[in-house]
C-alpha cells in the first residue's frame, strides 16, 4: 500500500544557506553567500522515507450510546441469522402432520385392501365345487345342477348374476333366480319357478301354463294336476282373451285354485270359472283382482246351507258381491 506521507524535496542551496543563517564561520553574513564563493544552481531532489505503520483516519466522536454503521451491520446479520435459526428450528403444524399421517395410513389400508381383494378374486382356494340348489317342484335338482355345472372350478368372487342367468335361460320353468356365495367353495342357487295356473289342451296332451301362457308342463290326464282348463285354448279364444283369464287364474290363491274345473271367457269383461262341485263364480273383468280373490275366498269358506244351496258366486263387483 501506497504511504500516506509526502515525499520531501530538499534544495542543496536552500541547505547551505541554511547554515550560513545559522552562523557558520566560513559563510558571510546571513542570507549571503562568501565571498569568492559562487552561488550554485538550485537542485531539486526528492526522497522517500520508509513506510511506517498506517494511521487509520480519525473518526468524529459519536454521541453517547450511538452505535457504529459497522457494528450495527454486524448485529443485523447476527440477529437476522439468529432469525433464520429460529424460523428453522419451528415445529411442523400439528394440523398438517395430521394430515400427512392420514393419507400415508389411507394409502396403506387401500393397498393392504386391494391385495386382498386380488388374492380373493383369483385364488384357487375359493373355487366353486359345490351347488346347493332350492325350490324347485317342476324341475329338480339335479337338471339345474347339471346346466350350471361351468361354474364349477370357477372362483366364488367372478360368479355374477348375468352369467346364472344365462346359463339357466334354457330351464323354461324359472322364472328368476338368486345366488348366494357360501365360502370357501359353495355356491348356493335359489330358484324361483312359474307358477302353472291352467291346463291348455293341445292334441292329447294338456299344457301346463302361467299367468303370460308360457307352457310348464305336459300331462295326458288332466285329472291328476289340480288346474283348471281354459276352454278352447290359447290359440282358440285369442290371445287378449287367454291373457284375460290367465291373468284371473294368477291372482287365485292355491286353495281356490285347487278347486276349479275350468275357466272361460265371452269378452275380457266377462270371465268365468267353474268349480269342480259345479258352481259358477261370475268375475267379469281383470280389474281389481286382488280383492276380487280376497272376497271370493271369504264366500267359499262360509258354510254351506242345504235348504238354500249357492249356485253363483259374483265377484264382479268386489264390494258388493252377491251368492244366489
Amino acid at each position: 500500500m501506497a504511504s500516506a506521507r509526502r515525499p520531501t524535496y530538499t534544495s542543496p542551496g536552500r541547505a547551505q544557506q541554511g547554515r550560513n543563517r545559522s552562523g557558520d564561520p566560513s559563510g558571510g553574513p546571513s542570507g549571503t553567500p562568501a565571498p569568492g564563493q559562487a552561488e550554485e544552481p538550485e537542485v531539486i531532489s526528492a526522497s522517500k522515507t520508509a513506510p511506517g505503520p498506517e494511521v487509520a483516519p480519525a473518526r468524529a466522536k459519536q454521541p453517547k450510546g450511538a452505535k457504529s454503521k459497522e457494528k450495527q451491520a454486524r448485529e443485523g446479520q447476527s440477529s437476522g441469522a439468529a432469525a433464520g435459526a429460529n424460523v428453522l428450528a419451528f415445529p411442523e403444524p400439528k394440523g398438517r402432520r395430521l394430515k400427512r399421517n392420514i393419507i400415508i395410513a389411507a394409502s396403506t389400508l387401500a393397498a393392504v385392501v386391494a391385495g386382498i381383494l386380488a388374492a380373493a378374486i383369483f385364488s384357487p382356494l375359493l373355487a366353486v365345487s359345490t351347488i346347493s340348489v332350492s325350490g324347485t317342484r317342476l324341475l329338480t335338482a339335479d337338471q339345474v345342477q347339471a346346466a350350471l355345472e361351468p361354474l364349477k372350478g370357477k372362483p366364488l368372487p367372478q360368479i355374477t348374476d348375468e352369467e346364472v342367468d344365462r346359463l339357466l335361460e334354457p330351464l323354461i320353468q324359472i322364472k328368476s333366480v338368486k345366488t348366494q356365495a357360501r365360502p370357501p367353495s359353495d355356491l348356493v342357487v335359489e330358484v324361483r319357478e312359474r307358477v302353472p295356473v291352467a291346463l291348455v289342451k293341445q292334441g292329447e296332451q294338456y299344457q301346463q301354463v302361467d299367468v303370460d301362457g308360457v307352457q310348464l308342463a305336459a300331462t295326458t290326464d288332466p285329472a291328476s294336476v289340480a288346474l283348471p282348463v281354459i276352454d278352447g285354448g290359447a290359440g282358440t279364444i285369442g290371445k287378449d282373451l287367454f291373457q284375460a283369464t290367465a291373468a284371473v287364474l294368477g291372482a287365485l290363491p292355491p286353495e281356490v285354485l285347487a278347486k276349479l274345473s275350468n275357466a272361460s271367457a265371452q269378452s275380457v269383461d266377462a270371465v268365468e270359472l267353474k268349480l269342480v262341485d259345479g258352481q259358477t263364480i261370475v268375475w267379469g273383468n281383470a280389474s281389481e283382482r286382488e280383492l276380487k280373490a280376497k272376497v271370493l275366498e271369504a264366500l267359499l269358506k262360509v258354510p254351506a246351507d242345504p235348504k238354500n244351496p249357492v249356485r253363483v258366486y259374483d265377484v264382479s263387483v268386489p264390494r258388493h258381491p252377491v251368492t244366489r
